[in-house]
């Protein structure tokens, strides 16, 4: 039976086959024996960042490699004359085409990256790998050959939607629970086609469960949390988490607070028990590191000394918004948006020394930090 039959739309927890189990485990053990460099060096992977300004964050940040989002947007005048801000096409091409610019004027900092490997040779290079990533195909607008020039530009991660409904999905907080279109249908075949990796970030369950049910390899959420925690659209209930996992994909936690802790202040703790429950439910093979905020940090944060009251103005009305439409979770009052321990350049050292003394196994260390994201960027993309 594929393994994707077992998921259920009910949103019940999914089983799992020994024999599933196994291979997965022997596959990516596999992986980690030949990849593994003679002198132990532990990588740093975040799931999501974006081109700094500063290009000498990238060396300060310590990582190895990163998603990179390149999303633009386009502010959209309605014919009601409101205004809608869309990832379109246009405002995409230009974005990736100015990155991809960015990327190749920095050779001393950056290797563009297409294939998992490359991360191999930015470390002989002492380079960051960087592989580039949009936040919703809402960039593909009139055929899906547009997919073809955001990949001739080096796009090689692709969410299906990002938090409301289009063409292709269902998105997590709209006020429906809708999954995927035909053309999602024919969206996910093509990505898998041209071995490009498919991101469920901001995804309705709906779009998640039958993504995973059609498609055939290592399905990614970049980033995200889990719903066991903190019951909000957002965030992902567990069937989902072990659905990904079992696809030889990984779940990778960002930094953004409110949906990490009720507690009123946030603390590291609060983000190490996010990767702690996706690995108790899921296996440590699942689970990685992602930002969603600058190499740096929050801007608007660290200019205030990371004062949460500062930082979430303008976010305060926007989520209250979302309250009163009824989406799930969105009814409770937040008043941060940052883990101060975390919003700093040098987060990934943080997080490596508390997922020790958390109690993860050296190996388990290994693999959040970096190994997981290596062992799927190198899998799916070659």
């Amino acid at each position: 039976m594929n393994r994707r039959n077992f998921i259920k739309t009910s949103g019940s927890a999914l089983l799992f086959s020994t024999v599933t189990a196994c291979t997965k485990s022997q596959k990516i053990n596999s992986f980690i024996n030949i990849q593994q460099p003679s002198q132990h060096q532990r990588l740093f992977i975040d799931g999501l960042s974006f081109i700094p300004k500063n290009h000498a964050d990238v060396k300060s940040s310590q990582i190895n490699a990163f998603i990179a989002d390149i999303s633009e947007i386009e502010a959209i005048k309605m014919h009601d004359g409101s205004t809608n801000y869309k990832r379109t096409y246009k405002a995409c091409i230009k974005s990736i085409e100015k990155n991809a610019k960015i990327v190749a004027e920095n050779p001393d900092v950056y290797l563009m990256s297409h294939s998992g490997k490359d991360i191999n040779k930015a470390l002989k290079q002492e380079k960051c790998a960087v592989y580039f990533q949009i936040q919703g195909a809402d960039c593909i607008e009139e055929d899906l050959e547009q997919l073809n020039d955001f990949y001739d530009y080096g796009l090689r991660v692709l969410q299906l939607t990002h938090h409301y409904d289009n063409k292709f999905a269902g998105g997590a907080i709209s006020t429906t629970n809708n999954g995927l279109t035909s053309k999602g249908r024919e969206l996910i075949r093509l990505l898998e086609d041209k071995k490009m990796i498919i991101d469920l970030s901001h995804s309705s369950v709906a779009s998640a469960e039958q993504t995973l049910n059609i498609a055939q390899g290592p399905i990614i959420q970049s980033h995200g949390a889990s719903r066991s925690i903190i019951n909000n659209a957002r965030c992902s209930p567990d069937h989902v988490i072990k659905s990904i996992a079992d696809s030889g994909g990984v779940f990778g936690v960002f930094m953004m607070s409110w949906w990490l802790t009720y507690k009123s202040t946030p603390r590291i703790d609060h983000y190490i028990a996010h990767l702690k429950h996706i690995k108790n439910i899921a296996g440590a093979q699942s689970v990685a590191i992602a930002n969603d905020y600058p190499l740096r940090g929050h801007l608007k944060a660290l200019d205030s000394g990371n004062n949460n009251e500062v930082a979430i103005k303008g976010y305060d009305s926007w989520w209250r918004s979302l309250g009163k439409k009824g989406i799930l979770g969105f009814d409770r009052d937040v008043n941060h948006i940052v883990i101060p321990e975390l919003n700093h350049i040098k987060r990934m050292r943080t997080i490596e020394y508390a997922l020790e003394q958390a109690k993860f196994t050296s190996r388990e260390v290994d693999l959040v930090m970096g190994e997981n994201w290596h062992r799927v960027l190198t899998e799916v993309l070659g």
